[in-house]
């Protein structure tokens, strides 16, 4: 943090610096919430996932001037026996991990159920047995013990160790090299100390812990809107009632069952009313947020570049690598559907708001989008290929669109919605946030960033040897 300033919240409480689980930290969400905590407050980060690449800038070198507030942790939530004790050493656990990408929904339903439904449980199960200032904590083993108490060090917590027969004390020196960390692990894996929580529920850690918990969900709860089930001239499909999306009122109207692109939306509705039975039942302290198409750099990746080559990332860098390639935009059954985009960083802000404003976050879910950016996609197709131009120098091709079916893009059991618009009432009452950006400037933001990071890239792999 440059200065030292006492930071208030909006009630004007000065804000205490938290310590922070961040589940998901390197991923596109986490690796731009990472950079706003620890450049612009005093907050810890214990910054857990499988991947750090995203965020690899904060953690290099050791000499930076936050580098004493984070700390990586290569976790695979879903069979982790760390998760529990990094959740207990936390003031607050935010949870990014899912599978969050249209193509998957479809063709890997499984995985996408188990990523956002049930490996998303021993995380909430982690948040709720620990506002109590002494834990009693059994490890498997000396390993499994070392790297509670390295991490404990790491983040101020004073920790005494005994064995049952009273004959050995244990002391260990404070441990912040990931290097060494993961060697702890190692050996506890080897030791299969990590197996006997696989199915330890992630929302009971919360829950029976006393721990905040701030969950990131989607605007895919909602479904279709009523007004699509309505005929497409209908009058009412001009009244907002029928299409702006409340998180009190609106209803969550999903296809089939043989329609699987909506196993994203129900695992993760699903989880959101584990979180809200939790509270209502137990009294764990929760957000939820459900974010609608947030855009910026390092979203996603580029198939064949950072990403596999077979992959189809969402809408924006799906675009993004035709127009690296110069070809053809695909729409999707026409582009028609409609969306709201919003820059990262105006959702950043609203998420450090809900973090440092416990008493008015607590208990609510909240609509993070940019209702003022609303166009159908086949809209935004032809924004993009006019801001890449700009920002690359390049003319447009021919023909800069295509169409093609959803069948044939996504497979069979494709469907969507005609509509996302989020209503801005509550989290505007509640934390007087607003977004800020356009369309234009976060496209021509995040458009910028794609072509200095992937343009030269991209040329190599795509040109051809010449035959000697």
């Amino acid at each position: 943090m440059a200065n030292g300033a006492v930071r208030l919240d909006l009630d004007g409480k000065p804000i205490k610096p938290l310590t922070i689980c961040m589940i998901g930290a390197g991923g596109f969400i986490g690796s731009h919430l990472c950079e706003k905590l620890l450049t612009e407050t005093p907050h810890k980060v214990l910054a857990l996932d499988v991947y750090n690449d995203k965020i690899k800038h904060l953690l290099e070198p050791d000499t930076s001037e936050w580098a004493e507030r984070i700390q990586f942790h290569r976790i695979n939530i879903k069979h982790d026996s760390r998760l529990e004790g990094l959740v207990k050493m936390a003031d607050l656990t935010i949870n990014l991990a899912a599978i969050c990408t249209p193509a998957d929904y479809n063709t890997r339903p499984l995985d996408t159920i188990y990523s956002n439904f049930i490996d998303a449980l021993p995380v909430v199960s982690a948040v709720a047995v620990a506002s109590i200032k002494t834990v009693v904590v059994r490890f498997a083993n000396a390993e499994a013990a070392a790297y509670y108490i390295a991490t404990a060090g790491f983040i101020g917590v004073s920790c005494r160790t005994r064995r049952s027969d009273a004959s050995v004390r244990w002391s260990f020196l404070r441990q912040r090299n990931e290097q060494e960390l993961t060697q702890n692990v190692d050996a506890a894996a080897a030791a299969d100390t990590c197996g006997n929580q696989t199915n330890s529920p992630f929302v009971k850690y919360c829950s029976e812990n006393n721990k905040r918990l701030i969950h990131f969900s989607t605007c895919e709860v909602y479904g279709k809107t009523i007004g699509s089930f309505l005929p497409k001239d209908h009058p009412l499909r001009q009244d907002p009632d029928f299409y702006v999306l409340k998180e009190d009122t609106s209803p969550c109207i999903f296809g089939s069952i043989e329609k699987q692109r909506w196993s994203y939306a129900c695992a993760k509705q699903l989880i959101e009313r584990l979180v809200y039975a939790e509270g209502a039942e137990n009294g764990l302290e929760f957000t939820i947020v459900r974010p609608f198409n947030w855009i910026g750099p390092r979203m996603d990746f580029i198939p064949g570049i950072d990403g596999p080559s077979e992959g189809v990332p969402r809408v924006l860098a799906c675009f993004s690598n035709n127009l690296l390639r110069r070809e053809p935009l695909k729409l999707v059954d026409g582009g028609e559907s409609q969306r709201t985009f919003i820059y990262i960083k105006d959702a950043i802000e609203a998420v450090l708001l809900m973090i440092e404003n416990p008493e008015r976050a607590n208990g609510h879910i909240f609509n993070v989008g940019n209702p003022n950016n609303e166009v159908t996609v086949r809209q935004l197709a032809e924004m993009m290929t006019k801001v890449y131009s700009k920002v690359s120098g390049e003319t447009a091709i021919e023909s800069p669109t295509i169409d093609v079916s959803s069948k044939e893009f996504y497979g069979e059991g494709y469907d969507d919605s005609d509509k996302r618009i989020p209503d801005m009432t509550i989290i505007n009452r509640q934390l007087g946030w607003n977004p800020k950006t356009s369309l234009w400037d976060l496209l021509e933001s995040t458009l910028t960033y794609q072509h200095r990071t992937y343009a030269e890239a991209v040329k190599k792999a795509t040109s051809k040897p010449v035959a000697s």
